[in-house]
């Protein structure tokens, strides 16, 4: 009878590297296979910027069908980091005290080629929804200015760029692989709009570990290798912050406009404030700013409590000069409808929040009609 080790290689033999036409084992793609008694399996999977991202499901899957595996770990590592430091030199012998010897200067290395912007007009106006930092409700109203398009007729697509948190599964309802038809995958759909996610790729509690190169490659592979059609306009729910996807996103295509979301409080301000000079140093046209969780509506009296402080927002605004595209009130609801996937745009059409999130799409059309007049 075969060893557990054995059917793993077995299966693994059977996952093909569409850029190589050869096996993961054969590519040398797999490191560093740990078992345990008890069935657990963890792994290395050694993933280039040039690889297809969805082969770290397919290794996945396929050691989880060998019989004798209860649970299996992949640790994706880009190649480039994973190569052995060159051997040391050999030092002279020693003869006695010396001065040091100056080595003769290195050949200056040439800098790195950075990427061309590649332009994608099936994709339409393509809009960027970034926060300086977690927490704000940047995701949420990503999706709802998303359904909030297509409810006045835009067709529309969405990209979950936020390769750490891939909440858009959840937050509209969708979460099976997609399809995949002559050699370009389908985005799933959900109440019109078409998305595409990192979620749908990898198991709910795999670990996104990927930086660099890596992330330059997903967002890469979801702009071109997805059967989008023809949309008017292109929501990508970046990760918060200022990092990897961000320059990503701006080095693989042209960004028509961005968005930043924050709360009222000065923390938040703050750090969306780097989220603006970012994008206005990569020179993408700031669209304005959006306050999420302006106040909540005391049920008995109807009056606007400012849970989280007042005025953040505008401030952000008047200190960028940038428009305040709108302000958001709180509402339970807004998060309800975020976990079981109808958010509040289609779910509660008429609710406060609602009818903030149709103004600021209305809003958001205006500017890029203003810079993009057809």
């Amino acid at each position: 009878m075969s060893t557990l080790q054995e059917r793993i290689s077995h299966a693994l033999s059977g996952v093909q590297n569409p850029r190589t036409g050869t096996s993961v084992l054969a590519a040398e793609m797999v490191r560093d296979i740990a078992l345990t008694v008890e069935g657990r399996v963890r792994l290395t999977l050694l993933l280039g910027a040039a690889d297809d991202a969805t082969l770290v499901r397919a290794v996945r899957q396929a050691i989880e069908h060998v019989e004798g595996v209860a649970d299996v770990r992949v640790d994706v590592r880009d190649p480039a980091q994973s190569a052995a430091p060159p051997p040391p030199k050999p030092s002279a012998p020693a003869t006695g005290r010396s001065l040091p010897v100056m080595e003769a200067a290195p050949a200056p290395r040439k800098p790195p080629a950075v990427p061309q912007p590649v332009g994608y007009p099936n994709l339409g106006r393509i809009i960027a929804v970034s926060s300086g930092k977690g927490g704000v409700g940047k995701s949420t109203v990503a999706v709802n200015l998303a359904l909030a398009l297509v409810a006045v007729g835009h067709r529309v697509g969405i990209m979950d760029a936020d390769i750490y948190g891939p909440n858009l599964p959840l937050m509209l309802g969708v979460d099976h692989a997609p399809a995949v038809i002559d050699d370009k995958m389908v985005p799933l759909e959900a109440h019109g709009l078409k998305i595409m996610s990192l979620g749908f790729l990898i198991e709910k509690d795999q670990p996104a570990i990927w930086r660099g190169p890596i992330v330059m490659k997903l967002i890469t592979q979801f702009l071109r290798d997805v059967n989008w059609g023809v949309l008017d306009y292109f929501l990508v729910d970046m990760p918060p912050g200022t990092g990897d996807a961000q320059l990503s996103l701006v080095q693989a295509t042209n960004v028509h406009g961005a968005i930043i979301v924050t709360t009222p409080q000065q923390v938040a301000v703050g750090d969306a404030l780097r989220g603006v000079k970012m994008f206005e140093r990569t020179n993408v046209p700031m669209l304005g700013i959006v306050e999420n969780m302006s106040w909540f509506e005391n049920p008995e009296t109807g009056k606007p409590i400012a849970i989280f402080g007042s005025g953040g927002g505008a401030r952000l605004a008047a200190d960028t000069n940038l428009p305040l595209l709108g302000q958001i009130p709180l509402d339970p609801r807004v998060q309800e409808g975020g976990d079981t996937g109808r958010p509040i745009v289609v779910a509660e059409p008429s609710s406060a929040a609602a009818k903030a999130l149709v103004k600021i799409a209305a809003r958001v059309v205006e500017r890029m009609n203003e810079r993009y007049p057809a």
